[in-house]
Parts: C-alpha cells; sequence; structure tokens
C-alpha cells in the first residue's frame, strides 16, 4: 500500500507533465479501437443489407457473374418458367421473379452520370417483395409501365433529383428515358449504391433482352419450414447443378465474403498506421518517465536513505504507468468511438452513407484498447522504472540531484546501433540487387527492420555531431542566444536522440513512400511513352464495358485513322505438356500490334492476330515448355473450343498488359456466340497524320452522350496516372500525420520537462541580463534544432529504403528513378515550422517564470 500510496501522490504532483504523455496513448488507443469499431460497423451495415435484400431461398443461372457485371453487358438469365413449377414445391408460400443489371449507366437531363463516385454499383431493377423488406416508397408511387422510374432517396438527394424529372438509362441494349414517379428510401443503410426501379417489363426487354426472363428467383418458405430444407426440395425439383440454389445465410455469406476482403485492406492499413503511431508514442513516454526520474533523484534517494528497497522504487515507478495506461486508455476508447463516428461521417461526404444506428462495439474493442494502451505504457517506462530502482541513497546528498553519468551516451548501445545499422545497409543494398522479387523483398523488410532501430540506438551519438553541423548552419546567425540552443541540445544526446528518433520515424515513411510513388509515375510515363503508339485510350473509369453504339460513334468519328477493340475472354488453357490452367486471353484487333509496342522473344506479333493464332507470354511459355508453331488448345468460357497456333512469346519486360495472351476478334468470332462475346472494356484510337487535336476534340463531342466513358491521349491517361498516386499519397500521409502528431508532442513534452529541470539555471540567466524574448527565442531554437535534427535522420533513411525499393520493384517495371526533391526539401522546412510550434507553450512558460522563485529552486 505504501508503493501505491507514494505512486498515486508522485502521480497526482506531476499531473502537469503527465499530460502529454498521456495524449499519446490516448491518440494511439483511440485510432485502434476507432479502427475496430468503423469496421465492425460496416461488417454490420454490409450483414444486414445482404440479409434484408435475400429471400429464403434464391435459385440464379449456375454461370451468373458473383459481381453482378458480366462482360456482355446482359446478365445471365433463368427462364419464366422456373416461377410456375417452383410454385409447386412442397413448402413454397409465395415466387417472385427478380430482374436487375449493374451494366448500366443512368444521367439525368443534364447529361451527368447518377451512379456513386466510390465505386459502388448502379443497379437497375423490377420491385418485388424481397425489395419492400429493404426499401419503403416515400414519394409518389411504384413504376406502372415503361417510360417510369423510380429512384432511391440518397441518390435523388445527392443530386436534387425531383418527381417529374427525367432520366435517360444507357445498357448494352441500347439506351431510354423514364420519367420520376416514384422516390423509395433504405429501411436500414445504402452502403453508396444508385437503385433504380422500372416495371418487370422494361426491365426484361430493355436490360435482360428476353421478355421471359429473370436473373433471381425468389422463393418464401411457409410456417416452419427451414431454408435448408427448401433448398433441398428446390434442387430436387430443378435437378442438381443446372442453378445456383442459395438460402438466405449463403446469400449473405457470399455477399459478405466479397466485400470482406476490401474490409479487410481497410482495417489491417489502418491498424498498421496506429500501430506507427503507436511506436513513436513509446519514445515521448521513455522520455517523460526518463526526465521524471532524473529530476527525482534526490528524491528516489532520500526514499532509498529511509529504507526503501530497490524493488519499492521501481514498483512505484511501473505503477505511475499503469496509472497512466489505463486513464489513457480509457479516454482513447471513448475517443475511438468517435473517431469510428468521424470516419462513418467522412465516407458519407464521397457517397459511402453509414447510419449511426448501425455503430457496433463489441466487447473485444475496449480490451484490446486498455490490454494494448497499458502493457505498451508500462515496457515504455521499465527501462526508466529500472534505472529509478539504481539510484543510491547517496544521491540525495548532491546539490543538484541529478544523476552523475546523465550526460553520458552508452558504447555498448552505441556500438550494438552501429553494427545494426550496417548489417541494414548491408540488407538494402543485396535487396536493391536481387534478381528475385520475392527474395528481396525479404532483405529489403530485413534493411528497413535493422537501419530504423540502428539509427534509433545509434541517435544519440549522432546526435553530437549533427546538431553541431546544425548549429553551425542555422543557429550561430543568432549570436548567444543561438549557441546557448545549440549547447542546450547538446547537453543530453540521449534525451535529444530519442525526441528526434520519433519525428524520424513517420518523415522516413513519407520520404520512402515519395520516393516510390514518383518512381511510379516516372516508370509509367516513361512505359506510356515507350510502349503506347495509339494517341488515344478510352475507357470508363468504373470499368463497365464499352456499349455498342459507343463504339459505332467513336468508329464514325471524323480524323480518326482506325480503332483498335479489345476484349477479356474467360478460357482454359492446355499446352504440350498437358497441363491445363484457367487464364484470360485478350480478342483484340490486328491495329492492337501498331497500339502496343510489346517486344517479342520469338516470332513477331502482327502475326498472332491471324487466323486461328495466338501468342503467348513468355513465363507461360516456359513453365509449359511452349514454342512457336506450338499448337495450344483453347476452351473459351462463353464458346466452344479451339486449337491455335503459337505465332509469337512476348518478353517479359512489360509494365502494360504484362502475361497478357493475345489473339484477334475475328478468331475469338468463330468459338464464341455472338450474343455471349464479351462488350468491349476499352478501345484505342489513331488519329491520321497531323488531326490529332482535331481527333481528340471530335472524340470528346461524340462520347458526350456517354459521360461514363472518358477520352483520354497520352498526355491526360499520365496526368491520371499522377492524380491517383497523388490521392492515394496524400491519404497515406494524413494517416502518418497521426504518428507526426504524436512525435511533436514528444516534443513539446521533452521542452516542458527540460524547462522545468533548468529553472534555477533559467532563473540565473535571466538575474544576469537574459531577457523573456531571449529565453523564448532560445528554447524555440533549440526546438528547431530537435526538429531538423529528426527530419534529417528520417530524410534520410526513408531515402535509403525508398531507393532500395525502387529497384526491387524495377523487376516489376519500375524502373525509373524519380527522387521528388521538392517534397523532401519541403518536409525539411515543415519540420523546422513543426518545431517552431511545438516549442510555443514551453516558451511562454519559460518567459514568465519569476526570477527570484526560479532562483530559490533546489
Amino acid at each position: 500500500m505504501t508503493v501505491l500510496r507514494t505512486s498515486l501522490r508522485n502521480f497526482v504532483a506531476h499531473k502537469g507533465r503527465m499530460l502529454l504523455s498521456g495524449v499519446a496513448v490516448v491518440l494511439s488507443v483511440a485510432f485502434v479501437c476507432g479502427t475496430l469499431v468503423f469496421t465492425d460497423t460496416m461488417n454490420t451495415t454490409f450483414d444486414r443489407l445482404f440479409s434484408q435484400t435475400a429471400a429464403d431461398v434464391t435459385v440464379s443461372a449456375k454461370g451468373a457473374e458473383s459481381d453482378g457485371q458480366p462482360g456482355t453487358g446482359r446478365p445471365a438469365t433463368v427462364p419464366g418458367s422456373l416461377l410456375e413449377e417452383l410454385e409447386g414445391v412442397e413448402g413454397v408460400s409465395s415466387v417472385s421473379g427478380g430482374a436487375y443489371s449493374t451494366s448500366v449507366t443512368v444521367v439525368n437531363a443534364d447529361n451527368e452520370n447518377m451512379g456513386s463516385s466510390t465505386g459502388a454499383p448502379t443497379i437497375a431493377s423490377n420491385w418485388t417483395e424481397i425489395d419492400e423488406k429493404s426499401m419503403e416508397v416515400t414519394e409518389g408511387r411504384l413504376p406502372r409501365g415503361a417510360g417510369e422510374v423510380m429512384v432511391d432517396a440518397d441518390t435523388a438527394k445527392k443530386h436534387g433529383l425531383e418527381l417529374g424529372e427525367e432520366l435517360r438509362t444507357i445498357s448494352a441494349l441500347g439506351d431510354f428515358r423514364a420519367e420520376i414517379v416514384g422516390v423509395a428510401a433504405f429501411r436500414s443503410t445504402n452502403p453508396g449504391a444508385t437503385v433504380v426501379y422500372f416495371d418487370t417489363d422494361t426491365v426484361q426487354e430493355r436490360l435482360l433482352g428476353d421478355s421471359d426472363a429473370y436473373t433471381d428467383v425468389y422463393v418464401m418458405a411457409a410456417g416452419d419450414v427451414s431454408d435448408e430444407k427448401l433448398k433441398e426440395r428446390v434442387v430436387a425439383a430443378l435437378g442438381s447443378g443446372e442453378y445456383k440454389v442459395r438460402t438466405q445465410e449463403e446469400y449473405a455469406a457470399e455477399g459478405k465474403d466479397e466485400i470482406g476482403s476490401f474490409l479487410d485492406v481497410i482495417k489491417y492499413a489502418l491498424l498498421g498506421f496506429a500501430g506507427i503511431a503507436l511506436l513513436v508514442g513509446v519514445f515521448l513516454i521513455v522520455n517523460t518517465f526518463s526526465m521524471l526520474v532524473a529530476q527525482r533523484t534526490r528524491e528516489i534517494g532520500l526514499m532509498r536513505a529511509i529504507g526503501s528497497s530497490r524493488r519499492q522504487v521501481n514498483r512505484s515507478v511501473l505503477v505511475e504507468a499503469v496509472l497512466l495506461g489505463v486513464l489513457g486508455s480509457l479516454v482513447g476508447v471513448a475517443a475511438g468511438v468517435g473517431l469510428a463516428v468521424g470516419l462513418m461521417e467522412l465516407m458519407g461526404l464521397v457517397g459511402m452513407n453509414l447510419s449511426t444506428d448501425d455503430l457496433t462495439l463489441r466487447w473485444v474493442t475496449p480490451v484490446v484498447g486498455v490490454v494494448l494502451g497499458v502493457v505498451v505504457t508500462v515496457l515504455a517506462a521499465y527501462l526508466p522504472a529500472r534505472r529509478a530502482g539504481r539510484v543510491s541513497p547517496m544521491a540525495a546528498l548532491r546539490d543538484d540531484g541529478l544523476p552523475a553519468a546523465g550526460s553520458r551516451v552508452g558504447r555498448v548501445r552505441s556500438g550494438v546501433g552501429l553494427v545494426l545499422t550496417l548489417a541494414g545497409a548491408g540488407a538494402l543494398v543485396v535487396a536493391a540487387g536481387s534478381d528475385d522479387a520475392a527474395g528481396g523483398s525479404l532483405f529489403l523488410a530485413a534493411g528497413v527492420v535493422l537501419t530504423l532501430v540502428g539509427f534509433v540506438l545509434v541517435g544519440p551519438l549522432l546526435a553530437g555531431g549533427v546538431v553541431r553541423v546544425l548549429g553551425a548552419v542555422v543557429l550561430r546567425v543568432f549570436g548567444p542566444v543561438g549557441r546557448m540552443a545549440e549547447r542546450n541540445a547538446l547537453r543530453n544526446p540521449r534525451r535529444t536522440g530519442a525526441t528526434g528518433a520519433a519525428l524520424m520515424i513517420g518523415l522516413a515513411l513519407v520520404a520512402s513512400l515519395s520516393v516510390v510513388g514518383a518512381s511510379l509515375v516516372a516508370s509509367a510515363g516513361d512505359e506510356l511513352d515507350r510502349s503506347v503508339g495509339a494517341d488515344f485510350i478510352l475507357q470508363s473509369s468504373a470499368g463497365q464495358p464499352v456499349v455498342p453504339e459507343a463504339v459505332e460513334r467513336v468508329r464514325g468519328t471524323e480524323g480518326v485513322e482506325h480503332v483498335t477493340e479489345y476484349r477479356w475472354l474467360e478460357a482454359r488453357l492446355t499446352g504440350p505438356d498437358g497441363e491445363t490452367v484457367e487464364e484470360p486471353v485478350t480478342a483484340a484487333s490486328a491495329t492492337y500490334a501498331e497500339d502496343l509496342r510489346v517486344e517479342t522473344v520469338a516470332g513477331e506479333l502482327p502475326a498472332a492476330y491471324e487466323r486461328d493464332s495466338m501468342s503467348v507470354p513468355e513465363d507461360f511459355a516456359k513453365a509449359h515448355g511452349v514454342e512457336v508453331g506450338d499448337r495450344v488448345e483453347v476452351d473459351f468460357a462463353a464458346g466452344g473450343t479451339a486449337e491455335l497456333t503459337v505465332r509469337a512469346i512476348t518478353a517479359a519486360d512489360t509494365s502494360v498488359d504484362q502475361g497478357a495472351m493475345y489473339l484477334s476478334t475475328a478468331t475469338a468470332e468463330r468459338y464464341v456466340p455472338e450474343d455471349r462475346m464479351p462488350l468491349n472494356m476499352m478501345l484505342f484510337a489513331k488519329a491520321e497524320e497531323g488531326q490529332e487535336d482535331a481527333a481528340y476534340a471530335a472524340l470528346k463531342k461524340e462520347l458526350e452522350p456517354f459521360p461514363q466513358y472518358e477520352v483520354r491521349n497520352q498526355a491526360d491517361y499520365k496526368e491520371l496516372l499522377e492524380d491517383q498516386v497523388g490521392q492515394l499519397l496524400n491519404m497515406v500521409y494524413g494517416l502518418l500525420a497521426l504518428a507526426i502528431v504524436v512525435a511533436v508532442l514528444g516534443v513539446v513534452n521533452t521542452l516542458a520537462l527540460s524547462v522545468v529541470e533548468r529553472t534555477r539555471e533559467i532563473g540565473l540567466m535571466r538575474a544576469i541580463g537574459l531577457s523573456r524574448r531571449q529565453l523564448r527565442r532560445m528554447i524555440r531554437l533549440e526546438s528547431v534544432v530537435i526538429a531538423l535534427f529528426g527530419a534529417l535522420l528520417g530524410l534520410g533513411l526513408g531515402l535509403g529504403w525508398g531507393v532500395a525499393a525502387q529497384r526491387l520493384l524495377a523487376l516489376e517495371g519500375l524502373k525509373v528513378l524519380q527522387v521528388p526533391w521538392p517534397t523532401i526539401a519541403g518536409v525539411f522546412v515543415g519540420a523546422a515550422v513543426v518545431g517552431l510550434v511545438a516549442a510555443l507553450v514551453p516558451a511562454f512558460r519559460a518567459g514568465r517564470m519569476n526570477v527570484l522563485n526560479a532562483i530559490a529552486t533546489e
């Protein structure tokens, strides 16, 4: 109890000094708990949605696409006769036919795409009893015939749609117009999809191309018949293997599996950034407890002199750490729930609506948060606690009350740090020179970890030299105040090293990702210049196929020399070795050999577009012993089987269409029926000589009625790549900002505790003539030099990681090394600003000290 009372008294006495360390715990735990609550809530939302939109038993076509968007633009269907057949099955209470398509684009009167910008589908459907479970009509009525449509409430609100307005629906079978006669709202949460309803006949004729077909048949059970039993009876009635039959639970599980991988990526990415913030927080906590122990050396010495054992002193410090961890974690759990709500609101702004009614807080989330926060805090405080336990009773007799060896850097620590740094640098060199991506990635990971740990350990040793150089460049212009700031930063190299290391981690990641991102854009641009001969690329940003009407418009555009069609077909290939593999093949116009300059290791690519011919990639040829002239059996999933002659083997050294197998569209049409032939996924166009600008403008004009498609020249495509990479990096930088915020708190805490530690010294300096303004400037300069020290270490380390990663990724096509020097320079200058901001409060408090009270402080 004595240890507990002492710990409580010390914790309360130093509550202000513990505050910033507590904030680090709060932020880290909040990010972990917020991530868990957010992803659990998304799971709950989709589980409820899939359950509400499923019948007791659903019957679909055997070949129905799992994502609902077939390459033909027309969904797989079942005959309408199934409804009557299933009504006679024992245990069935009702049967209804669902008809829908996701291969549609809906535009308003201003030709604006009503589809989601988040990647969620646009669904055009008829209204069934299943929809009554998940939707309710809030305005108007259901569509009753051709020319009428009902929209979901979220889409209507987002785009300002009202009853009486006209919408145009574009599909593979053509486009048609309909007047809005109703608005329906989701009973649960709409995760972002755009939903429009037509009458059944319109969907069948306009979207399915068959007036007596449905995409799904919904079977509802009567009485107490279980879904499993009903499924058995349905399968028995229809025959096994002819249709896909799923219970409500199986339907929901299938949908959950499809979205689960996406949610897992979000979850583990966010937890990874939370881990980085937690690691940075460890430095803050270690620094805080180290400085508190140093400042209480005389107090601890007195405790030892009156009988406290080393174990009791050690436990006293660890109990303080437990208190800090528990309080910070509890606040962090609450903040995590708030963060999850904030993330849900943010998702709402970009189109994915998540309701707080589905907010899910499982018991495991607060347990994980509290345990994580306490364990990390205690582990971080362990070494300072051990140092406190080693304080001797004689320390109470020293005038300064500080440990005599506080400023010495351990030789063992520095030695180990140098060894780890050199080993890590060697691993990075090996990774950069590796010929195997898988093996090289292991060396890269080892190099990153070893150099990071090595820099952390060797930080105090580096602090002396780096701070002196920075002082000569940055601080000497400020005269005596600058020199005092430099000496203060050098006074305790271990403390400076730990504070700078916290900032180093976040900036190292920023620098390395900047190098990889810039290299990715530069490499893609270089590959585009080198490989792509087409002037224009036409495709949908949402991945929708190009409808036939749009293809005809492109073909008829003035100034276009030729248009290349491009399709993907699923197939099973059997090589000369007899082994069968499932691989997609690319069916394109013969002009694709001009539009994409692909190198070959054998044969000529134009020959692959001849009748019953194809090309295979180098890796496939090596794996299956294929040579030019060999025949490969190609069993098309949508058609028959062909024996095709290999006319070319393409080189693996390419990043555009890497690994593609080419054959001509004419060859594919011989074996795949017209109604099962996939639509073009994109088009390539070549302008007539000297007509590039005119053709570009003409193509844009011709495709104005189809806002789902983009016309891009090579400059546009490079800009698109740059924007996509830039958006991804900005999102990553935003998440890394959490770690940098924690690092800034570390600088603030170090300076604040340093000011307390030097109270008497500051009083004496003020007494001999140092003004408040000079004092504040000294503290600000000390903060700036510590921040720049961390920035130099982080940027240097990050550049090393980035260069090694780029050289390794060169094996996958990332061949151009591009160092974004403006970004690196901006980060370095930003570090100085961070140092200034971090010093504002400590400098202000130091300036307000009473001189006489400060001098009298022991």
